[in-house]
């Protein structure tokens, strides 16, 4: 039995058909947690949608910053961005019951030891912190009036986490948190602007996880979402989304029945889209 995590496939669906090959998954065995942004920007979202569907039990799915974004544009909450490539899904037969299967995805998983989100966690939060605050925002996406909770969970503010926050203003810091963070402030705001890895962050950003004091160093965490940080790893730490969709790789990381990453596994990409989040 082996247990893999799996950065963002963004429709991708060719480059994750071949993974799984490569990885010889068998759903009878093994175990795939797919870290967010199924679809969006790449060519096939609702094949990707629905091949996870498909293997429910063995494959699981966090949601990332572009599904939610999907879950706006088709309750008519956000319009759709020039670069997206969402038809195929919203235009499909089956679409209702692909949305319907997506909003009810997690925000965030622990399991072997291995916390998995889309992006971050705030330095504050704890592994039962982050999942508590994960499932705030997951009962409202599963909600029957879901369409107007998430009318509300967009926009910047709060971009700073207090455990005072209360309601909406705390439900959008959280989903903020665990589907767009990579920089935070010598204060822990969440900057948005900066986009490409940390390296290049003008002074007063870090890197969330390199944020001092956080909780949750010492577990180890899988996260996607930042493309242009490419494929880290550390002790406790694996970023794995390696921007398939922008012409590099979709990554697969073995997690070990101990919580360790074990082996790397890489499939190039077949797709260019044009730049954009």
């Amino acid at each position: 039995m082996a247990i893999y995590c799996i950065g963002d496939i963004q429709g991708c669906h060719a480059e994750w058909q071949v993974l799984l090959q490569k990885l010889d998954f068998s759903p009878s065995r093994d175990t795939v947690y797919v870290l967010g942004d199924l679809v969006n920007r790449g060519p096939e979202s609702a094949a990707v949608v629905r091949s996870v569907m498909t293997l429910e039990g063995s494959a699981h799915c966090l949601l990332g910053n572009h599904d939610i974004h999907l879950l706006a544009v088709a309750a008519g909450v956000r319009p759709l961005h020039p670069l997206d490539t969402l038809s195929d899904l919203l235009e499909a037969p089956d679409a209702p019951a692909l949305l319907d299967w997506l909003r009810r995805q997690p925000l965030a998983i622990y399991t072997h030891q291995c916390l998995m989100v889309h992006a971050g966690v705030q330095p504050q939060w704890d592994v039962a912190q982050t999942l508590a605050c994960a499932d705030e925002v997951s009962q409202l996406l599963r909600s029957a009036d879901w369409q107007q909770h998430l009318k509300l969970l967009f926009g910047n503010q709060p971009d700073q986490w207090d455990d005072g926050l209360k309601d909406m203003e705390r439900w959008r810091c959280n989903l903020n948190t665990l589907t767009r963070l990579r920089m935070l402030t010598d204060d822990s705001r969440m900057d948005y602007r900066h986009k490409l890895g940390p390296d290049t962050a003008p002074a007063g950003l870090t890197a969330w996880y390199d944020f001092p004091g956080r909780r949750t160093a010492s577990t180890l965490i899988t996260f996607g979402h930042w493309s242009t940080l490419g494929l880290l790893q550390r002790p406790h730490l694996l970023g794995l989304d390696t921007g398939c969709v922008w012409g590099g790789a979709l990554t697969a990381a073995e997690i070990l029945p101990d919580g360790q990453a074990g082996q790397i596994v890489q499939v190039p990409s077949q797709t260019r889209a044009p730049m954009g989040e």
